[in-house]
């Protein structure tokens, strides 16, 4: 199973959970790993509006450029 990288400075275990999910969410919608953990990692990303592009067909690319 990928996880996100957290080879950054230690960040409170609870963060990380929550990080790792939504990076697990993000590639079972269908993100590539690189896309998902850029849009794991943004705060201003709303993960339900991001899997909703693309189950509404919007290509990954074009629904990362949306989001961020």
């Amino acid at each position: 199973m990928a996880t996100l990288d957290t080879s950054e400075p230690a960040a409170p275990p609870e963060i990380v959970r929550v990080l790792d999910w939504r990076f697990a969410e993000l590639l079972r919608a269908g993100y590539q790993p690189e896309q998902a953990e850029r849009l794991a990692v943004a705060a201003e990303v709303d993960l339900h509006a991001a899997v909703r592009l693309l189950a509404l067909g919007c290509p990954p690319g074009l629904a990362e450029r949306i989001l961020l």
